[in-house]
């Protein structure tokens, strides 16, 4: 019965046995959903519906899923998968790939281009423990840009996070670190994991085991803003994805731990 506790959070369904670690989710048309596995998992898109049902899977060409951790789209549909998954911060093969949209797709497979990206902050592979800032399990687009947000593992935990930006297409790129962000002081609960942007653009979510954080009007060219609001969901589960439904309303999904878990939530701001 303790699992049948949500928090602030409502529980939709149980999302498919294949989802058991989703780190990624981005809103589909007609009441779906696309989901994505972290790594180890296949390099595959997952349509979902809001009671749960598995609808199609596309494989993803010319990608490869070394560690897939948060989708975004654009306005016209095109889809942003984010493998920039840097436990260790000691990748040099970072990679944004953009498909166009899934929900026009008609086949089993849907083409993929890449959007390579460094830090420009980065100088050793991996640095020492109290520069682990280099891993990252959340974007968002906005304009014709992706927007990078960091998850802090540095030893002592700094608190902070460091917002990035790239252009959306194409290309090799060193990411341009537009602001640094603290979020709170306790590890376990203030590392960045799902990001994302409000249909009318006033509002940006970050998402954490078990805290949200909600920028209000936010100037992107420095990620200022004038209110911020730190939410306890009072949920402690593996809380991954992130996605608004409409500007008063998120969706957000948590990877299966032993009995809990592998839900699909929904919160209403």
């Amino acid at each position: 019965m303790c699992c049948s506790n949500y928090g602030q959070l409502t529980k939709l369904t149980k999302l498919p046995k294949v989802l058991k670690e989703n780190s990624g989710m981005a809103l589909g048309k007609d009441s779906t959903l696309w989901f994505i596995n972290d790594s180890g998992n296949e390099d595959i898109l997952y349509q979902v519906n809001f009671k749960g049902k598995l609808l199609k899977e596309l494989k993803v060409k010319n990608a490869e899923n070394r560690d897939w951790e948060d989708l975004s789209r654009d306005l016209e549909g095109n889809l942003y998968i984010s493998d920039l998954g840097n436990n260790a911060n000691k990748r040099k093969d970072l990679v944004i790939y953009k498909t166009s949209n899934p929900d026009n797709e008609k086949g089993g497979k849907i083409a993929s281009e890449k959007i390579e990206i460094s830090y420009p902050d980065q100088k050793d592979f991996p640095p020492k423990k109290k520069n682990l800032k280099f891993d990252s399990e959340a974007i968002f687009h906005a304009g014709n840009k992706i927007y990078v947000i960091t998850k802090n593992r540095s030893k002592p935990f700094s608190g902070k996070t460091n917002i990035y930006a790239v252009p959306d297409e194409p290309g090799k790129y060193k990411a341009t670190l537009i602001n640094t962000l603290e979020t709170c002081e306790e590890a376990s609960f203030c590392q960045i994991t799902a990001a994302d942007i409000s249909p009318d653009g006033k509002k940006i979510v970050f998402l954490s085991y078990g805290r949200l954080w909600v920028y209000s009007n936010i100037k992107l060219a420095n990620f200022s803003y004038d209110h911020v609001n730190m939410i306890d969901l009072k949920l402690n589960t593996q809380l991954e994805s992130v996605s608004f439904l409409d500007d008063k309303t998120l969706l957000i999904s948590d990877e299966e731990d032993k009995k809990s878990g592998r839900n699909l939530y929904l919160f209403r701001l």
